[in-house]
């Protein structure tokens, strides 16, 4: 039988660092509306937890995944990517990192692998298909894909008790815009809230699916402002989460398999540059730009001219990128490293069969940014044009780089299918 065990760290930051996600936001956070937590759920030898901040680096993964109790190849340690949490990678999205609460991050994921290792139990494992919640829509393109699937598992304890429910979605999580300066976990944390309501005890796991293109109805120049909108409310994140829990929780169950186990791979992706104009040329610009800017885009300037002067002129290595695929009693968790765009998981659900159960999910082991398929290039837009700029990389990913990690992910997770 299996042996499953969850756990759940609060990672809720003090008042007073910086928030992470939107360049337009220049205050620190003044409190919380939710804790922000680090959840673990260790099925086997196999683990995965998600962070209620913006990204993990690869190289606090490494040492996480090191650091626990469990084979380090058969662990996934993803972020949620909500954009009201702290600064918690590194040189990465343009802010200073609180060396304090990153050892606070790094510590909490490895306390809540360790303590859900410790917890583990023989469980019974079901897996259901949620309907289509309707909530996601592709920011890049009105009539573009999204990733409606809604995968549950019910971890239960011999004597029934839910031990954990794990679920995923493809959503930004940015139901909160930019004028929000409170910590949250945004929409998940509503998610979480209403199945641990429906199963009392258990700890809800959500990951955040393959949400580069999709939020919830806007453009991503449109969280360049610091004005409140109606719609990016806590009571809408409230609404949506609720919907969204209760779409995973209408299917009916099919039990697991017993046998676990966990692939990896490393794919090594290029950079590109996409600016025509030299740096020096565009940080001239974007101060006079910057001159007569509003609020919100002379901030984003800000970032771009520390760009152009201190890290364009750079020229990148390649970047070892980490896949990872567990298999859950046949339930396959792809795990990909950065903001993976819808058609990319179309692509590997489709591979592996769309009438399986299965979790695709960005942000794990590594948040480098944006990765798209070739096929969005020549639209350009702040995905593939701009986005670098704001994490901190000299170059964008070159085309190609979505493909890559994809066929790497299908073919981790069906090499085990040939060799039976």
């Amino acid at each position: 039988m299996i042996e499953a065990g969850a756990a759940i760290i609060d990672i809720t930051p003090t008042p007073g660092l910086s928030m992470s996600g939107f360049a337009a936001r220049s205050l620190p956070a003044k409190g919380a509306h939710d804790p922000l937590t680090a959840r673990a759920v260790v099925i086997g030898d196999t683990a995965v937890v998600v962070a209620d901040v913006i990204g993990i680096d690869a190289g606090m993964s490494a040492r996480i995944r090191q650091r626990c109790a469990l084979p380090a190849d058969n662990i996934v340690v993803a972020a949620l990517h909500n954009h009201g949490g702290p600064a918690s990678m590194a040189r990465r999205l343009s802010l200073t990192a609180d060396p304090a609460y990153l050892e606070r991050l790094e510590d909490a994921c490895v306390a809540a692998m360790d303590k859900a290792v410790a917890a583990r139990r023989p469980a019974r494992i079901v897996v259901s298909q949620g309907s289509d919640p309707d909530i996601a829509r592709n920011r890049r393109h009105s009539d573009g894909p999204v990733d409606t699937s809604l995968t549950l598992l019910r971890i239960r304890g011999e004597a029934g008790a839910m031990i954990a429910v794990v679920t995923a979605y493809a959503c930004h999580p940015v139901v909160l815009g930019a004028d929000n300066l409170l910590w949250t976990a945004d929409y998940p944390h509503f998610v979480r809230q209403s199945l641990e309501e429906t199963y009392p005890g258990a700890i809800a796991l959500f990951m955040t699916g393959c949400a580069g293109d999709a939020n919830t109805g806007h453009s991503a120049h449109a969280s360049i402002t610091l004005v409140a909108d109606p719609k990016r409310s806590y009571e809408a994140a409230q609404r949506i989460g609720g919907k969204i829990a209760r779409a995973a929780l209408v299917a009916g169950e099919q039990p697991v398999r017993d046998d676990i186990s966990a692939r990896n791979g490393i794919v090594m992706l290029n950079f590109e540059r996409r600016e025509i104009e030299p740096a020096e040329v565009l940080e001239e610009g974007w101060r006079n730009e910057a001159l007569t800017a509003e609020l919100a885009r002379k901030s984003l300037l800000g970032y771009w001219i520390d760009w152009a002067k201190h890290v364009a002129p750079t020229v990148p290595a390649p970047l070892a990128a980490r896949v990872t695929v567990l298999d859950w009693g046949g339930v396959r968790v792809v795990a990909l490293p950065g903001e993976i765009l819808a058609s990319t998981a179309l692509s590997i659900r489709a591979a592996l069969g769309e009438d399986k159960p299965a979790f695709v999910v960005g942000f794990a082991d590594d948040n480098p940014g944006y990765i798209p398929p070739a096929s969005e290039f020549q639209h350009g837009g702040y995905e593939v044009d701009e986005a670098h700029r704001y994490y901190g990389q000299p170059m964008a990913f070159a085309p190609g780089s979505a493909e890559a990690l994809a066929a790497c992910a299908i073919r981790l997770a069906t090499e085990k299918e040939r060799s039976a």
